[in-house]
């Protein structure tokens, strides 16, 4: 049962959004052949498209954050709410009902993963200095951690950091750095002792993305769009107090991002296909393709929607533990899982009810746009852990299987 202090939270969270935003329009409802049939779950935005998307975001953070809902459960101190995470959720289910502009940009990866990273780990002044710009807007933030010879294995990473004085001067390449082109600020692994075992010798720094020697170079995806980049770091140096943990600490610092990475991205909806993924729209693809008395394409269909309410049971049993007050486990991990793989199948099988349609643009609403989505759903499988982690994860913690073998060195490390 919901309490007063939900009930009153609810209602000023409306009193905001009354003030300041219109309702959004019924997402459900599907009037087969009007308005927008996009696809996109990566972004395709020209470049002056993009810089506005990103303004609108920012402008509407600000305003959150001025009146209370910008960080509800961040610290006072640092212009949060000091509520709980349920208070957050309710929020996000209220806003919902509202047209306010896409923050993704903002809080997937910044206010998602590296802010919460900052507040464990960063020394006050630092915290003092981001924490408030990062949640108001002002300020984004990017992960800098995969590296061409590293991938999912992020113990190896090889970006070196060599201490001069106060200083560390920073030497590598980071890749597939989501949204580096439009951050102020990145949370870099770097080794810092070669000769230790390798989850040891890591240490974590934030890295000014305007510092001399960071350069960010866009990698162009087959959907059209640049969301992702390289990122070299070419003698770039860092004052120490931009340390985040112990040196040779850093391991733990990655894992409270991952932590953090393993939630943002298993609790999210499906972005701005999700309505296009209902069973109303779909059931419409099939009457407008002249499929629905296919037999077997429909036995699909079932079997999608009992997978996607599946995992809304799923997310809502986290949402009742969090409600009693006990933080949700392994099931984020079976929830990115049943993220990506709902999205990919969703994408191959209206492929197959598209036919030839789906690669070749004839013009007809619906059809040839759904190429954007099912370009993005390799990474889907990556994105967030990979699916063979995730497996791994479920396997052990879940079903209880024994562990994969592990060397001594890895025994070592462990211990």
């Amino acid at each position: 049962m919901e309490s007063d202090d939900m009930r009153d939270f609810a209602a000023e969270a409306r009193r905001f959004l009354d003030a300041h935003v219109a309702k959004a329009p019924d997402r459900t409802a599907v009037t087969w052949g009007e308005g927008d049939d996009s696809m996109a779950y990566f972004s395709s935005l020209p470049p002056e498209e993009e810089r506005e998307f990103v303004q609108r975001a920012r402008e509407w953070q600000r305003i959150r954050y001025e009146n209370g809902f910008g960080w509800i459960t961040g610290p006072v101190e640092y212009g949060g709410r000091g509520l709980t995470p349920v208070h957050d959720l309710l929020y996000d289910a209220v806003e919902s009902e509202y047209d306010v502009a896409d923050t993704g940009v903002l809080s997937v990866i910044g206010l998602g993963m590296i802010g919460p990273t900052i507040l464990a780990h960063a020394q006050p002044h630092i915290k003092d200095r981001w924490l408030p710009a990062m949640y108001r807007g002002d300020a984004i933030a990017c992960q800098l951690f995969s590296e061409p010879g590293a991938g999912s294995d992020l113990a190896s990473v090889a970006t070196r950091a060599v201490r001069e004085g106060e200083d560390w001067v920073l030497n590598g390449q980071k890749v597939w750095t989501s949204v580096a082109q439009h951050s102020q600020i990145g949370l870099a692994l770097t080794r810092t002792n070669p000769d230790a075992p390798k989850h040891r010798g890591i240490t974590a720094f934030l890295v000014p993305m305007d510092t001399p020697g960071v350069e960010v170079r866009p990698l162009r995806q087959m959907t059209g769009g640049a969301d992702f980049n390289e990122v070299f770091l070419t003698d770039v140096r860092i004052p120490d107090d931009h340390r985040l943990g112990e040196v040779d600490g850093g391991w733990t610092v990655a894992l409270t991002t991952l932590m953090n990475e393993r939630a943002t991205v298993g609790s999210e909806g499906v972005g701005p296909v999700g309505a296009a993924l209902s069973p109303d729209h779909l059931s419409a693809l099939m009457r407008a393709t002249w499929t629905w008395d296919d037999r077997a394409l429909r036995a699909r269909l079932a079997e999608l929607l009992v997978d996607a309410l599946a995992t809304e049971h799923l997310n809502a049993r986290a949402l009742r533990k969090l409600r009693g007050g006990v933080a949700p486990g392994p099931e984020m991990s079976v929830s990115k899982l049943m993220y990506g793989q709902n999205l990919t199948h969703a994408a191959h099988f209206v492929s197959d009810v598209l036919g030839p349609r789906i690669i070749a643009d004839t013009g007809q609403w619906g059809t040839y746009a759904w190429t954007e989505l099912l370009l993005a759903t390799p990474a889907l499988r990556i994105l967030g852990g990979t699916e063979e982690i995730m497996k791994n994860i479920l396997a052990e913690r879940v079903l209880g299987l024994p562990k994969e073998p592990v060397t001594a060195a890895v025994k070592e490390v462990r211990s």
